[in-house]
This record gives structure tokens, C-alpha cells and sequence, in this order.
């Protein structure tokens, strides 16, 4: 293929969590550093010396301590709040290098080189530099005809250090390219997961080059037409189109284990009300409306000498809303519904659903609720001083203070880039 055909560029930082840390504790730089779950529970980012001395990946914490104080291995607890403003600058910085951009997860981005002059390699060279000098941040890029292709020159990138952090796809003769087709299982292809690929080897698809030659037609009956698809873009015909905006949301989910077992309704209220909060906030965001909510609280499962409980229910909404207060309201009603006494707590959660764009949304001619246009104008504010001063900042009186259930972060760093008690300090 010619300079000029349209190619796809995939970007992703390397171990995105762990690199992040290390911009602001470079001490950690050449050690082995993991990245926790919630409440400092399992591994969720490791850096490459991690990943040498066999730690892997979901390793719950406390089984690892040991092993870890042998090796030397450095934990930290997840800094949310970091990780999406350095993604934040990552994907504005890739947005200079061309004008269709698909930002794919927080730390993966699609670029087409459509009608782009200048040499593919080059120019991911150049992506690799820019966002390591402007952020810190290391990344990998994969160039391909293909959004799948890309992901896989991307992965060959990362993992083969002849290519310099940069493949293009295109620039592997057909001989190099089978082979890499061939050395690589079927599941480290984008999109076919564990039991796909389990299936598919029962029936002789083990590589990544059996399912390039699989017969499509075949796939897609046994399988589904978005394989179908994959096995296409394998042979580079674009099947997989870049979406430059990202899709609304068809739910949005909040949930959290606690750091301590709760007991009382009043504690998982003002849990549910934080969570509420927060999916309302993301519901404004995306202009969409809920018709219905759900709620749901937990024991710890992984304690079953405890006495165990486990109940949600999904409730309708007289009329589709936005409101937090509205929203909050009816997540309390919910929760006195299934709260029971006795049990130790370990999670809850809400999740909204039913979601339609806020202007589908039709009127109730006998519904009596708050002025819809001073509510809107309050969720407003309750939005721009939670965006200017930190979530939280103001929030309905249910949610509480001085939460002891809060997630643990035994091993959280500094805010660095969102805190201003956190700037770091030169001398």
C-alpha cells in the first residue's frame, strides 16, 4: 500500500498507571512498581521489572506482600484524579497530529493518517517524542489499514524492541508479517476473548494467522458478524469505522467496595447518595435523562463464615430526570426497601438506566414536581463548584462527612496535577 492510501494509527501509553507515577517520582523509574485496585486490593498496572519477577496481572495485594518486600517491588493505591487529567493532556496533545480522532479508552487512542504527507513511521516517531518530552509519558504506536491491524502493530511495537516503539504495519514484508501472525495466539487479537479463542481452537484457529485464512462466512455463522469483521480487517479491509465522537452511554453504573464493613442504613445512604451524585453528574454531561434506576448493596462474599446478603431492585421513574435530588430521593426509597439488619456491608451501587437524550424527554400533564427550570439551574451550580473546587464540594445533606467506610488508600501519592496543596515543589 502507497503513502497515500488512508492508514490508522493506535497510540497507547505504556503501562499508563505506573508511568504516570513515575513522572512525579522519578526514583521509581528501572524499579519494579505495581498500580492497586480499589481499597489497595489487586494489581491493576505493573511496570515491565514488575511483570519480569512474575508478578501478574489482578494478583490480590496481600498475597503478594511477601514476595514483594523480597523483590523489592514498590506498591502504590490508584490516584484516579491524576490518571485522568495526564490522559486529559495525552489525547489533547495527539489531537494536534491529525484532525480525526478517536480516543478509545484513557489511555489508547485512534489517529487516522488519511491524506497526511509526511512519512507514517516518521510521524509516529515524532507522536512518541512530542507527548514523552511535553508529559513524560512513554508511548507505543501501531500504524495499519486496519483499526485491528493497527492494534496489532501497536502490540508488536511494545513488545519488540527493534521497532523502536513505532510499527507500521504496511512496511513488514508479507513473509515478516505471517510470521507475526504466526507467533502470536489468537486471543491477543482485539476483540476475540478467552472463550472465543477457546472455542475457536477446538476448531484449529490457534494463531492469529488461522483466523486471517478462517473461511469469514464460516466465522460469522458460528460466531457473529462483528468477528466476522475482525477476520476482514485482519486481510487490511477496513470493516471497523474511527468514531470521532464518543457514544452515549446506554447506562451508567457507580459502585464501590467499602474500605470498612458498614452496618447501619444511614452509612449505606449516605453511600448511595455519593454514588448518585456522581452518575447524575455524568448524566448531565452526555445530555441524556434516566427512566429508571437501580440499587443494590452486598456482604463480603469472600467471608463466608459471615452471614451473607445480596439484593437489588430496578425502579421506574414517574417521569425521566436528570436531578439529583429527584435521583437521590428515589435511590433512598429504594434502598429502604432492601436494607436488612445483621449484615456486614462490603459494597453498594447504583446504576442508571433507560437513558434518552434530555430533549426526547415528554412532559406529565398531572406530575407535580419542582420547577424543572430552577432545578436544572441548581444542578447547574452544584456542578460548576464540584468541577472548580473538587467533587464534593457541595452535595445533598444525605451523603454525609467524615465517611469511615471510605476506600482505602494506604499507598496514594499526592494529587500532583489537581491539588493545589499538591504542586510539586522545586528548590
Amino acid at each position: 500500500m502507497d503513502s497515500e492510501a488512508a492508514m490508522i494509527a493506535l497510540v497507547d501509553v505504556n503501562n499508563f498507571y505506573v508511568s504516570c507515577q513515575r513522572v512525579f517520582e522519578p526514583n521509581l523509574i528501572g524499579k519494579p512498581v505495581v498500580v492497586l485496585s480499589n481499597n489497595d486490593g489487586c494489581v491493576i498496572s505493573r511496570s515491565a521489572e514488575a511483570k519480569a519477577v512474575g508478578v501478574k496481572m489482578g494478583a490480590p495485594w496481600h498475597q503478594l506482600r511477601d514476595f514483594a518486600e523480597q523483590e523489592g517491588i514498590i506498591a502504590r493505591s490508584s490516584n484516579y484524579a491524576l490518571y485522568a487529567d495526564m490522559s486529559h493532556r495525552v489525547m489533547t496533545i495527539l489531537s494536534r497530529f491529525s484532525p480525526n480522532q478517536e480516543i478509545y479508552s484513557i489511555d489508547e487512542c485512534f489517529l487516522s493518517f488519511d491524506g497526511l504527507p509526511q512519512d507514517h513511521t516518521e510521524l509516529g516517531q515524532e507522536i512518541r517524542s512530542t507527548v514523552l518530552q511535553w508529559t513524560g509519558l512513554p508511548v507505543c504506536v501501531g500504524i495499519a489499514p486496519t483499526k485491528t491491524l493497527a492494534k496489532l502493530a501497536n502490540h508488536i511495537a511494545k513488545k519488540q524492541a527493534r521497532f523502536n516503539s513505532v510499527c507500521e504495519w504496511q512496511k513488514l514484508s508479507p513473509s515478516q508479517q505471517d510470521a507475526q501472525m504466526q507467533a502470536l495466539a489468537a486471543s491477543e487479537v482485539w476483540g476475540i476473548g478467552r472463550r472465543i479463542s477457546e472455542r475457536m481452537a477446538q476448531e484449529g484457529i490457534h494463531t492469529i494467522a488461522d483466523l486471517r485464512t478462517a473461511n469469514a462466512d464460516q466465522i460469522r455463522q458460528r460466531y457473529s458478524i462483528v468477528v466476522q469483521r475482525t477476520v476482514h480487517e485482519l486481510r487490511g479491509i477496513p470493516s471497523i469505522e474511527l468514531e470521532e465522537s464518543t457514544p452515549d452511554k446506554q447506562q451508567i453504573l457507580c459502585s464501590r467496595s467499602f474500605g470498612q464493613a458498614i452496618y447501619t442504613e444511614q452509612e449505606l445512604g449516605e453511600a448511595i447518595s455519593i454514588y448518585i451524585a456522581r452518575a447524575a453528574e455524568k448524566l448531565r454531561k452526555q445530555g441524556s435523562v434516566a427512566g429508571s434506576l437501580a440499587v443494590f448493596i452486598r456482604s463480603n462474599p469472600f467471608r463466608p463464615k459471615d452471614p451473607q446478603y445480596s439484593q437489588h431492585i430496578l425502579v421506574p421513574l414517574t417521569q425521566a430526570s436528570d436531578d439529583t435530588l429527584l435521583l437521590t430521593r428515589a435511590a433512598l426509597w429504594v434502598l429502604k426497601r432492601i436494607y436488612r439488619t445483621g449484615f456486614a456491608y462490603a459494597k453498594a451501587g447504583v446504576m442508571l438506566c433507560d437513558l434518552q437524550p434530555r430533549t426526547a424527554v415528554q412532559g406529565h400533564l398531572f406530575l407535580q414536581t419542582a420547577d424543572p427550570i430552577k432545578r436544572a439551574a441548581l444542578n447547574k451550580v452544584m456542578d460548576d463548584i464540584n468541577r472548580q473546587w473538587g467533587r464534593g464540594s457541595i452535595r445533598v445533606a444525605s451523603a454525609g462527612f467524615n465517611h469511615g467506610w471510605k476506600m482505602r488508600q494506604n499507598k496514594v501519592s499526592p494529587y500532583w496535577t489537581t491539588r493545589w496543596d499538591d504542586l510539586p515543589k522545586t528548590r
